[in-house]
């Protein structure tokens, strides 16, 4: 495991022990904002070959900045002390493709708890992230070309792509008019207090599902 190693430097010039490609990946889980997420999420969106993604969350667990979990691994609080804040992920071009009020928000954790770890036609399962404001959900194409984030705040659903180049688009699509269809149905589901889904959807143009 030497070869992925700074020779007991850090990737911000401390001892940490980490190498390069450890940073890569954490800049990725911080860039992306993760609290939970799974290796072959990481794996897709960074393109990393599996030995040595391995090698690098095996060091940053170690490092006390991941720990395994039920759904993969989560993050710890020493991610920021170790690495810093990390600029918003630019995987490329950003392009809205919804944004819907929902039905009943307090049905949202419940909604929220039935996503997580689906994959939808070639959209893959990453990870998600909570704050006070909200959560979002991120699945990424088969292929690492594009990263379809759904987010969940304040009674809102908005989905976004992001992609690397236009052909990429496609796939996005697909996967995300799945996501959205079993958001659909999963507020329509009869429960107590909730109401008929009635779903107010901007759609954004040149892209609309």
């Amino acid at each position: 495991m030497g070869e992925d190693r700074a020779d007991g430097l850090g990737v911000d010039g401390e001892g940490s022990g980490l190498g390069g490609n450890d940073a890569d990946v954490m800049a990725t889980i911080e860039a992306e904002g993760l609290s939970v997420f799974t290796f072959d999420g990481i794996r897709r969106i960074t393109g990393a070959h599996p030995e040595t993604l391995s090698r690098s969350l095996e060091r940053l667990e170690e490092d006390g900045a991941i720990v395994r979990s039920e759904e993969g691994y989560a993050t710890t609080g020493k991610v920021r002390e170790s690495f810093g804040p990390r600029p918003v992920s630019e995987l490329g071009r950003r392009v809205s493709l919804l944004h819907t009020f929902l039905p009943n928000p307090s049905s949202t954790a419940i909604v929220v708890s039935a996503l997580k770890g689906r994959w939808f036609d070639r959209i893959r399962w990453v990870g998600m992230s909570g704050a006070e404001e909200g959560v979002v959900m991120k699945w990424v194409t088969d292929d690492g070309g594009a990263l379809i984030d759904a987010r969940f705040t304040s009674g809102e659903l908005e989905v976004e792509a992001r992609i690397r180049k236009e052909s990429d688009m496609e796939g996005a699509l697909r996967g995300a008019h799945q996501l959205v269809a079993r958001i659909s149905r999963l507020y329509s589901s009869p429960r107590p207090g909730a109401r008929p889904l009635t779903m107010h959807i901007g759609y954004f143009r040149p892209y609309a599902m």
